[in-house]
């Protein structure tokens, strides 16, 4: 046995408290209180400063993100081919999986990144399509037949290994030294290793935080990108003026009904825990996912799409490292800004997002993946997740793509806002009625995976704060996260929009991506010790 084979973590025994530590509960709960009055007070200022935040982080940490989230890939994959790590499983040698694999892959996929491919499997796709740095080079031409495959190797490149990895990176540790040392189930636990009992106290309580706020954001931005294309779904099936703004865009009063809507179903799935509401909802949105991708399949452009699959897999393999550790300037010249603010909107909004995305994906990923080896869970958490956004990538950005390109859609699904796009593609399709069917199963479709990540995100939440109890999801504090999450939405959709969001996003994943980077050297560092002691 190693030398960190406990971590105390003190908890209130009465009160409203009790099983919770107050110090994680209440100061986060405090942090995020201060956020919500500050941006409903002064809307116009908070906007304006989160934003020059944000420039401030990209210019001096764009760096950091990319190299970071490469490092992560690196150590997912090294330590599942390694022979001795990629054996070692989650849990005790006679602990069997708790989920079937369908069940397995249905959470983790909805939970992960279920509703960002709802909106960017087709806008992803477009929008690369229209711009990317081989365009900005002058490499290739935007819009055009010979930068199809440009698109989609940058689409595949902020998809497919990058965001899995920072989910892998978070669940596998948090599984290995919960289930394998028996530690909390909760964020600290993975920089045991290097921390020891010192995390039992106030660091690990400002660790337990920081993820705490990481989630909240980044879960706030999957959440705002949601209530938009629902509120387009909305007005794509009924045709409410009031529903979206003279720019296409949806309106403020829309987005706010349906993330009303999302978060009291979410909340009452949370009420219900893993093994009721979320599981059946995992179940239900893959099976409706599964019945998209077969229309788009058989009604979509399937020979493009097909012939796209398999050359974005292999552009993509060959241009990873150097995408992944290509930063560029906003002090150089007019090519070298253009391409440090694509970055900055693009690769590196995605990997803030995705990091912000991680404690509670990662956290999640370790409590249904007991039971299955690190090479297993490798395989289901990376590699099956990213030919899944790949497959959607080609099926629905291929067909929305391809009507650009043969000129049927003439600039309609590009000129949308990003929230209306497969909508948009879908009316081309099909004919108006039809279009409105489909439209109805989409929004389904998205409620279930919102109503999947936010209710995942809420329970995780309540993980955290008690101490890595599993146990501790009295409706009471569910319903309090539940309000929080909601209110730090609706005021920074008020405060900016989308913008205020990502921004918000940007900054506070980045004291949450040392952690991760933390977490990744304890996992290399104990398994190396676990190895030397077995032989």
């Amino acid at each position: 046995m190693s030398q960190f084979e406990s971590l105390p973590i003190s908890v209130a025994k009465t009160g409203f408290y009790n099983g919770f530590n107050k110090f994680v509960a209440i100061g986060a709960k405090f942090i995020l209180t201060l956020l919500i009055l500050w941006a409903a007070i002064s809307p116009k200022s908070a906007g304006r400063i989160l934003a020059d935040i944000q420039s401030i982080t990209v210019n001096n940490f764009a760096g950091w993100y990319m190299y970071v989230t490469f490092f992560f890939v690196l150590v997912c994959f090294g330590l599942a081919l390694w022979p001795k790590s990629g054996r070692t499983k989650l849990g005790r040698q006679d602990d069997k999986p708790e989920f079937s694999r369908f069940s397995w892959f249905s959470m983790m996929f909805g939970a992960g990144i279920g509703v960002g491919m709802l909106t960017y499997s087709t806008a992803e796709p477009i929008f690369h399509f229209a711009n990317n740095p081989d365009v900005i080079k002058g490499i290739v031409e935007a819009k055009s037949e010979e930068n199809v495959r440009l698109a989609y190797k940058w689409a595949a490149f902020h998809y497919a290994f990058t965001p899995w990895a920072c989910y892998g990176i978070v669940g596998m540790a948090l599984g290995y030294f919960s289930y394998n040392r028996g530690l909390p189930l909760t964020i600290r636990s993975g920089l045991t290793p290097l921390f020891g009992k010192h995390l039992s106290g106030p660091l690990g309580h400002i660790v337990d935080i920081v993820a705490i706020l990481a989630t909240i954001v980044g879960v706030g931005v999957t959440i705002g990108y949601g209530v938009s294309q629902f509120a387009s779904g909305l007005f794509n099936i009924t045709g409410a003026e009031w529903i979206t703004s003279e720019n296409g865009k949806p309106t403020l009063v829309a987005q706010l009904i349906a993330l009303v809507i999302i978060m009291v179903a979410s909340t009452i799935s949370a009420i219900s825990g893993v093994k009721k509401g979320i599981k059946w909802l995992s179940n239900i949105n893959m099976g409706l996912s599964f019945f998209l991708l077969l229309f788009f399949l058989i009604f979509g452009a399937t020979f493009f799409a097909f012939k796209t699959f398999f050359l974005a897999i292999w552009d993509y393999l060959l241009a990873f490292p150097q995408m992944s550790l290509s930063v560029w300037s906003s002090s150089g010249d007019e090519t070298e800004k253009a391409l440090a603010s694509w970055q900055a909107a693009w690769s590196v909004f995605y990997w803030a997002w995705w990091i912000g995305f991680s404690p509670f994906v990662g956290l999640f990923l370790a409590r249904v993946s007991r039971g299955r080896t690190i090479r297993e869970y490798v395989l289901g958490a990376m590699l099956i997740p990213t030919i899944m956004c790949l497959t959607w990538f080609a099926l629905v950005g291929g067909t929305a793509v391809n009507l650009e390109l043969s000129g049927i859609a003439n600039n309609a699904i590009i000129g949308a806002d990003i929230s209306a796009q497969l909508f948009q593609t879908i009316n081309l399709m099909l004919s108006p009625g039809l279009a409105v069917v489909m439209s109805v199963i989409i929004v389904i479709l998205l409620l279930t995976y919102l109503v999947t990540s936010a209710d995942s995100a809420i329970l995780i939440i309540n993980t955290i704060a008690s101490a890595g109890d599993q146990s501790q999801k009295h409706a009471k504090h569910i319903i309090v996260w539940g309000l929080i999450l909601t209110s730090v939405v609706a005021v920074l959709l008020k405060v900016g929009g989308m913008d205020a969001l990502r921004s918000i996003m940007i900054i506070g994943a980045l004291p949450f991506s040392l952690v991760m980077a933390l977490m990744a050297i304890s996992l290399i560092k104990s398994l190396l010790f676990d190895s030397g002691s077995e032989t």
